[in-house]
């Protein structure tokens, strides 16, 4: 019986990890492939590294625009998310004050808003504001939407944090400015880490906003690459599947260099969170 538990478990292990690196390995060999080797058999290996596919797609479309702006956007939307939103996490974890389960609750709900209903009013309030198709634009928009979720897995971290540290460092004089920086934000890596990753990976994806809220090559990001080659050089398919990998590596490497991190901090939130 627990020869088959254990047959059981390593299936289930394999079908997991197959359904998860099989489209990333179909893609990446697709990439190296001509058309004809696609259409033929798109389970082959491909007959040789096809590097030209991908200076191909550098060529075709503006990806080298669309990836600087993309890594503007995720690392200062993540910046901006983790500066504003670690202090005020702290804050909703350590004290409390008139108004705080009211926040906590508008918080919680503003999760239930699809982000099509939010399409026109930030499309205003962006245009408004003389922000429409610039990069500071963006990276306010998601900086903002992506506040419930770090703001939830800060705070969960921080009442993990004993208390004793805070009141040490206050008797010795130190206040709350310089607790938070020097004490509190050192030992919570794990969690900024897994907020941080969380939220770049929401900045690199979306596609959404920077569609609305940008026009031509010059501000828009990688997920708007992809739709370009969808739309204009669909038949050309091993470009196409390069510009993919281009799309989806850096997030996945990003995950990967934060690993540990990530699930610490997703461990140690819900414990206490």
């Amino acid at each position: 019986m627990k020869i088959a538990l254990s047959i059981c478990r390593y299936l289930f292990v394999f079908l997991i990890i197959l359904l998860s690196l099989g489209p990333f390995l179909w893609v990446l060999m697709a990439s190296f492939k001509t058309n004809s080797e696609i259409l033929s058999n798109s389970l082959s290996w491909p007959a040789s590294l096809r590097v030209s596919n991908y200076i191909k797609a550098f060529e075709i479309a503006p990806l080298s625009r669309f990836y600087a702006n993309s890594v503007i956007v995720g690392v200062f939307g993540t910046f901006l998310n983790l500066l504003i939103l670690g202090m005020s996490a702290y804050v909703l974890a350590r004290f409390q004050f008139r108004g705080k389960k009211l926040l906590m609750v508008v918080l919680s709900l503003s999760l239930l808003i699809p982000g099509t209903a939010m399409l026109q009013p930030l499309y205003l309030t962006v245009n408004t504001l003389g922000l429409y198709d610039r990069l500071i634009g963006l990276i306010i928009v998601y900086a903002g939407f992506g506040l419930p979720v770090s703001l939830y897995i800060l705070s969960s971290y921080f009442l993990t944090i004993p208390k004793e540290i805070e009141e040490s460092a206050y008797l010795d004089g130190a206040g709350f400015i310089r607790t938070f920086f020097k004490i509190i934000l050192p030992i919570s890596k794990p969690g900024f880490s897994t907020a941080a990753v969380l939220q770049f990976l929401l900045c690199w994806n979306e596609f959404q906003f920077v569609m609305i809220l940008t026009s031509g090559n010059q501000n828009r990001t990688l997920p708007l690459a992809l739709y370009y080659f969808k739309s204009q050089f669909a038949s050309d398919y091993g470009v196409m599947f390069a510009a993919t990998m281009v799309v989806i590596v850096p997030s996945i490497l990003v995950y990967i260099l934060l690993q540990r991190q990530v699930i610490s901090g997703l461990a140690a939130g819900a414990v206490k969170g």
